[in-house]
């Protein structure tokens, strides 16, 4: 009786339009939609398919003989929600909750409850629920249920028969610009922090990719931290940093971040792009890919759009680190190998066996060392932090005194005399 109470039962449905220019192959999309799903503990996912469509039908999407088809499956497998891979309109939404007499819920809404299950610091919090109230701004309804009072979620998940509140907008936008204020107040809190951490100053190594390439399962090999490295997708949402002393190399500061996915809701790309700001500081970006998976080139193609539109340009150095080559049969194993071997700036390797990663680290030292370049520098007497550093860093030839404070002869490469401009 408590496991009915528990779990959701939930079928899973990608919508493959063929007249979508932004189609992506069924098979994938909806492996990866079930993925999704399986995101959030409470549901069971009791069945999934592909729906073909000739066209979207704009009060149902699908069309009358699909919709009764479809309805049956679900009243004989007892499926209290359905979740489609895809955008759904309120109008179909609504629609389609009442033919089928269960709960609906599209792609935006589904992602905005796994990131209300995983955020876990203030800002992440408060982003999702800007995002979640965006959204459900546009549907003027919000949906009080029994898994929101299990665990404090959005309320878009849910059994039949809940009561439809219509939302206030003007409540709404109240809550809106009073979150804004609080996010605001946080992310000032974390800009001080990150000022204060390019002050130490380390250089920064940001790992990036699709979500589920296994970044965590790499963080937590280099640095010994227990992040969350469970096989789903969104497993990271918020940027997890820890030092680490490379072998022959500097102390970097190394970031794990969330997982990107194809389609990300406009409401996240604009809420959670804060949780990505850790990658425009960052001396040098690790480009994570599951190249075991099916669709690991579009993927990698999905990060690269994302990074651009961040702002992350080609002057920054970025290693492809292909990783899960463990789970590759031998011939094609070698095969990546050698592809890898032939380009300085990709890494095959697996964070599970550990293969690769004394390559790939040496690397990271060798680029963070840089080209060295010989100046002279000037630190009053009142730069006594500044002088400390250089002396720290051991980039020091030779120092002079003077009436007005020191000269120092270095020798440094281009991020350290980037640092030391940065020390006050």
């Amino acid at each position: 009786m408590e496991e009915e109470q528990e779990h959701t039962h939930t079928w899973v449905l990608h919508p493959d339009i063929k007249t979508d220019p932004d189609r992506r192959a069924a098979d994938f999309a909806i492996s990866e939609a079930v993925s999704l799903a399986h995101a959030l503990p409470e549901l069971e996912i009791v069945g999934s398919e592909i729906v073909p469509l000739p066209k979207v039908r704009a009060g149902m999407l699908f069309g009358k003989g699909k919709i009764e088809e479809l309805g049956q499956r679900f009243e004989a497998a007892e499926v209290e929600l359905v979740v489609i891979d895809g955008p759904v309109t309120p109008v179909q939404q609504r629609n389609l909750e009442k033919a089928w007499n269960v709960k609906v819920l599209d792609r935006t809404g589904l992602i905005l409850e796994i990131f209300s299950d995983r955020a876990a610091t203030r800002e992440g919090v408060l982003q999702v629920e800007m995002a979640a109230l965006s959204y459900q701004r546009t549907r003027l309804v919000r949906a009080w249920t029994h898994l929101e009072r299990q665990r404090g979620g959005l309320g878009f998940v849910g059994g039949p028969g809940e009561t439809q509140i219509e939302a206030d907008r003007r409540a709404i936008d109240t809550q809106l610009v009073r979150l804004r204020r609080q996010l605001d107040k946080v992310v000032k809190t974390r800009s001080l922090h990150r000022a204060a951490r390019a002050k130490v100053p380390y250089p920064i190594v940001a790992l990036v990719g699709y979500t589920n390439a296994g970044k965590s399962t790499l963080f937590n090999l280099l640095t010994g931290a227990k992040v969350m490295a469970k096989d789903m997708l969104f497993a990271t949402l918020d940027p997890t940093m820890r030092r680490v002393q490379l072998e022959e190399g500097p102390e970097v500061i190394l970031s794990d971040t969330v997982g990107f996915i194809s389609d990300l809701p406009t409401e996240l790309v604009a809420s959670f792009r804060a949780t990505l700001e850790e990658v425009l500081a960052a001396d040098i970006v690790l480009h994570v890919r599951d190249i075991s998976h099916p669709e690991t080139e579009a993927q990698a193609q999905d990060v690269m759009s994302i990074l651009t539109d961040l702002g992350v340009g080609a002057e920054r150095v970025q290693f492809e680190v292909w990783n899960k080559i463990d789970l590759l049969p031998q011939d094609h194993a070698e095969a990546v190998r050698a592809r890898a071997a032939r380009d300085e700036n990709i890494f095959a390797m697996s964070a599970i066996t550990g293969e690769g990663i004394s390559t790939l680290l040496a690397h990271v030292a060798e680029a963070l060392q840089g080209t060295t370049i010989s100046e002279t520098v000037f630190v009053d007497y009142s730069g006594g932090r500044r002088r400390a550093w250089l002396f720290d860093q051991d980039v020091v030839k030779a120092e002079r005194q003077s009436d007005d404070g020191f000269e120092f002869d270095v020798h440094w490469t281009a991020i350290q005399k980037a640092r030391f401009d940065g020390l006050s």
